[in-house]
């Protein structure tokens, strides 16, 4: 247990903390309204039941507090491979809900061990990479740090989690403020829009859009002369008039062959020309790799979602029933929205999964823009004290361990949202703090008040 000398505790991230999680309560409160059960800690009810989640994770935020933070740096490794047990264990006694093999059945409630995996995998990078003598810029750290993010999102995408495996992309970032290179960020961009893209488009427009991109950049660096530029044009509308006329082995064959010329031709850097080759190649087994995943790994209500957003699925009624619905709500609710308890969409139960996925219907609807304007102000807010108090800390540690917290918060908050206004596939993914579930809200609560902890003794170590 700590001493209570030199103890700071932040009570303006504690204070946003409680508002969220008021605001949650009262969202779930009026969603899942019953008049029959008016009081809000009726236990009958969903709001009742998250009143004792509540209570019990306000009970577990303040028990944090009294561990010593030495507990968290000495005690990491063995928490994320607890942690990574229960992810397999779940595989064995674990009960499916909703198609994913992820939960254990403890008597009156559903306990998801993936929720803990984020705040053990956060303490175990932050103490990997706070170790002395490791250096972000080394392949060899790379590595072992990405593993240490990947393990668990492996065991939760076997569990048929994919929207929480994808949270755990978010330590990314983390990597980034400890060194590593923005290049890196900028191939995640790419591959992820390059998978979009492929499912969209088939590969032969996708291999053009590839080719047509480098050649500009070549152009570009070259100074757009003007023989240049008609060398770029050439073979980018010969390809593209090759795509109605060839198979696609023979059009890959074609575009290659296009640009070895157009490289030959304005270039005499082989390096370049094998990089951009090899690139282009890549590129191409990638889709193929992405069009194997989508159609044959996963399932079909995935499939459908992500057609729905992207444009390729339209079935307001049926697999897009859901978001148009969430669209509807939220944009009833206008300025001010309908009031407290008076939200027509929500009480009619048109919107599904109100009080978990689609909690932010419930304020759009209620409150309207006003609403989740102040909702979303006080989750950036929270994000930003966040890396307030990371930047602060004498700790490495600490400061790790607080951007973990501030990116699995922000991928939790940018992903929700997205889903309810159609930015996003819907995936399953809970709005931090806000959303109905006794895992969820213990796992951010316990995620969120270890860095309360590890803050709140910054002056007394130098650790």
């Amino acid at each position: 247990m700590s001493s209570s000398r030199n103890i700071d505790i932040d009570w303006i991230t504690i204070i946003m903390y409680v508002l969220l999680v008021g605001i949650g309560w009262l969202a779930i409160y009026t969603a899942n309204f019953d008049e029959k059960h008016p009081e809000i800690l009726d236990t009958s009810k969903s709001y009742g039941r998250q009143a004792i989640w509540i209570g019990i994770c306000l009970f577990l935020g303040a028990a944090l507090q009294l561990f010593d933070t030495k507990f968290f740096t000495a005690f990491a490794y063995p928490i994320y491979g607890f942690i990574l047990f229960l992810l397999i264990f779940v595989f064995l006694f674990g009960a499916e809900i909703s198609g994913s093999k992820s939960w254990f059945r403890l008597g009156f409630f559903n306990f998801q061990p993936s929720e803990l995996a984020k705040f053990a995998t956060c303490l175990a990078l932050a103490k990997y990479l706070s170790t002395k003598d490791v250096d972000m810029q080394e392949k060899r750290v790379q590595l072992f740090a990405t593993l240490i993010i990947l393990l668990p999102v492996l065991l939760i995408l076997l569990q048929g989690d994919p929207g929480t495996a994808i949270i755990f992309t978010a330590l990314i970032l983390v990597l980034y403020r400890e060194g590593l290179s923005g290049g890196w960020l900028l191939l995640g961009f790419l591959v992820i829009l390059l998978f979009v893209l492929s499912l969209i488009f088939p590969l032969p427009y996708v291999l053009v859009g590839l080719t047509a991109l480098m050649l500009f950049i070549l152009v570009y660096r070259e100074g757009f002369q003007a023989q240049k530029v008609i060398f770029f044009l050439i073979p980018v509308l010969i390809a593209a008039a090759a795509m109605f006329y060839v198979s696609p082995a023979v059009f890959l064959l074609i575009l290659l062959g296009l640009a070895i010329l157009f490289f030959t031709l304005t270039i005499n850097t082989k390096r370049f020309i094998f990089l951009v080759l090899t690139l282009l190649f890549t590129c191409s087994i990638y889709v193929k790799g992405v069009n194997y995943t989508f159609n044959e790994v996963l399932k079909q209500h995935h499939r459908n979602r992500i057609g729905v957003v992207l444009g390729t699925i339209e079935d307001k009624r049926g697999v897009g029933y859901n978001l148009n619905q969430s669209k509807i709500a939220i944009g009833s609710g206008g300025l001010w929205g309908k009031g407290f308890l008076q939200g027509t969409q929500n009480k009619g139960k048109f919107v599904p999964e109100l009080t978990t996925d689609f909690i932010f219907c419930t304020i759009g609807e209620e409150f309207g823009f006003v609403g989740t304007l102040v909702l979303i102000g006080l989750f950036i807010g929270l994000l930003l004290r966040i890396i307030a108090v990371s930047e602060r800390q004498r700790s490495p540690f600490t400061r790790i361990y607080g951007y973990g917290v501030a990116s699995i918060l922000f991928c939790h908050f940018a992903i929700n949202i997205s889903m309810t206004i159609g930015l996003m596939p819907v995936i399953g993914i809970p709005l931090p703090f806000i959303s109905y579930g006794g895992s969820s809200l213990m796992g951010f609560t316990i995620l969120l008040f270890i860095l309360v902890k590890l803050d709140s003794e910054r002056l007394m170590y130098l650790r």
